[in-house]
C-alpha cells in the first residue's frame, strides 16, 4: 500500500457547530452572526456557511463584495441570509451589492452620500449598516459625524439603517481600559439611532460581559477554535487539524547544523522526523523557534520549518514512515502555534494553502 506523501487538512464542522453553540450561549438574547470573511478564515466559507445556517445562523459578515457574492451563491436561494459587507459601498459596487442582496456596512461620509444617491433612484429605502469608529482608528465614521447624521435625518432619507456597529481594539485583554472607553462611546452613538439594532462584540468581546453584547454579536476566530484571549480555551474545539506524514527519520550528531544557513545548531545527538509540510502549506516559518507538533501522545519540538518540510524532534519514540504528525489541531493548539510564530490564530488559519488535501467532517 502506498504511503501518504502530502499534508491533510481536516475541517471538523461538528466542532464548528459546537463552538457556535458555546458563543451563542455566552450572549443570550443576542443574535450570533458568524464572521466568514477570508473564505471562512481559510477553511471554506461555503461549507462553513451552510453548516452554520443549519445551526440557526441567519446573518453573516464578510469583508469584500466578492466574498459576499460567493457566500450568497454557496448558500443558494433556499437560504436567504442577511450578508453584511464590512467594506461598505466602495466606488462602483452598488449595482452588484443590490444584485446579490448584500447589505453594506457604510464606513465613511462619502460612502453614506453615495449610498443615499444610489438609493434615491430605487423607489424604496436601501438596507445598510452604519459602522462607527469608537477608538480603533481603522474603519467607520467618527462619533461626531454620527451626531451630525442623527441631527440631519434627511441625509439618511433613502437609507434603512438597520444596524449600528463598531469594533473593539483590545477585547482579548479584559482588563484594558480601552474596552470601557470604547463601550462608553458606542453606547452614546447607539442612542442616536434607537430604531437600529446594535453590534459591538466579536469573539473576545462576547466574553467581556452583558454590557458589550447588545442585540447582535459577531463571532469570528473563536468559531474556528481560537481562544478569546489568544490562548487555548477548553470550552472551544479545534476546527482545523493539519497533519502530515513522516517521509524520513534521521539522526543528527551534536554540533551539526540543520536547514539553510548556520543559525540552527543541534547541541546533542538528535533523532528527527522529516515531515511533509512547510510554509507552502501555510505554516508560519517563524514558528521554528518554539513551535511544536504532536506525535505519539506528546508534543514534538520543531527544529526547522522550510517550504515543503519540517524537522520534528522525536527522541527515541518508535516511529514509522507514513505516520502522521499533527501540526495544528486539538493537541497542537492553534493559539500555541500562533504564539510560537509571533502572530495570532487568525493569520495561522488564513495562511492555510490549498496544497493540503482537504477533508470535511459533518458537512451539510
Amino acid at each position: 500500500m502506498a504511503l501518504p506523501s502530502s499534508a491533510r487538512l481536516t475541517i471538523d464542522l461538528d466542532a464548528l457547530a459546537h463552538n457556535y453553540g458555546v458563543l451563542r450561549a455566552q450572549a443570550p438574547g443576542a443574535e450570533a452572526a458568524p464572521v466568514v470573511k477570508g473564505d471562512g478564515y481559510g477553511l471554506g466559507a461555503g461549507p462553513i456557511g451552510r453548516r452554520l445556517w443549519a445551526e440557526g445562523a441567519r446573518s453573516f459578515f464578510v469583508a469584500r463584495l466578492t466574498e459576499g457574492e460567493a457566500l450568497r451563491a454557496a448558500l443558494g436561494p433556499e437560504r436567504r441570509a442577511t450578508i453584511y459587507v464590512l467594506d461598505g459601498m466602495t466606488s462602483g459596487t452598488a449595482p452588484r451589492l443590490l444584485a446579490a442582496d448584500l447589505t453594506p456596512s457604510l464606513t465613511s461620509v462619502p460612502q453614506i452620500e453615495a449610498a443615499g444617491s444610489f438609493a434615491s433612484g430605487l423607489g424604496r429605502p436601501l438596507a445598510v449598516a452604519l459602522h462607527v469608529d469608537t477608538g480603533m482608528n481603522r474603519q467607520g465614521i467618527t462619533p461626531d459625524q454620527a451626531v451630525a447624521l442623527a441631527q440631519s435625518r434627511d441625509r439618511l432619507a433613502h437609507l434603512d439603517v438597520g444596524l449600528v456597529m463598531s469594533h473593539l481594539g483590545s477585547a482579548p485583554e479584559p482588563q484594558s481600559p480601552r474596552n470601557a472607553r470604547q463601550l462608553e462611546r458606542f453606547a452614546a452613538v447607539r442612542k442616536l439611532f434607537p430604531d437600529a439594532r446594535a453590534s459591538f462584540a466579536a469573539s473576545a468581546g462576547i466574553f467581556l460581559g452583558e454590557a458589550y453584547r447588545f442585540e447582535m454579536v459577531r463571532p469570528g476566530v473563536s468559531l474556528y477554535g481560537g481562544g478569546p484571549e489568544e490562548r487555548p480555551d477548553a470550552r472551544l474545539k479545534a476546527v482545523a487539524t493539519l497533519e502530515a506524514p513522516i517521509l524520513d527519520i534521521r539522526n543528527i550528531e551534536a554540533g551539526e547544523t540543520v536547514g539553510y544557513g548556520s543559525s540552527r545548531v543541534v547541541d546533542r545527538p538528535t533523532r528527527v522526523a522529516v515531515v511533509a509540510a512547510g510554509y507552502a502549506d501555510g505554516l508560519v516559518r517563524a514558528a521554528k523557534a518554539t513551535g511544536h507538533g504532536w506525535y505519539a501522545g506528546a508534543p514534538r519540538p520543531f527544529l526547522i520549518v522550510t517550504m515543503d518540510l519540517i524537522l520534528v524532534e522525536i527522541g527515541d519514540t518508535p516511529a514509522g514512515l507514513g505516520d502522521m504528525v499533527e501540526l495544528m489541531g486539538p493537541n497542537a493548539h492553534i493559539d500555541d502555534l500562533a504564539a510560537a510564530a509571533g502572530t495570532v490564530a487568525h493569520e495561522c488559519l488564513v495562511r492555510l494553502s490549498p496544497r493540503a488535501e482537504r477533508v470535511y467532517l459533518g458537512e451539510t
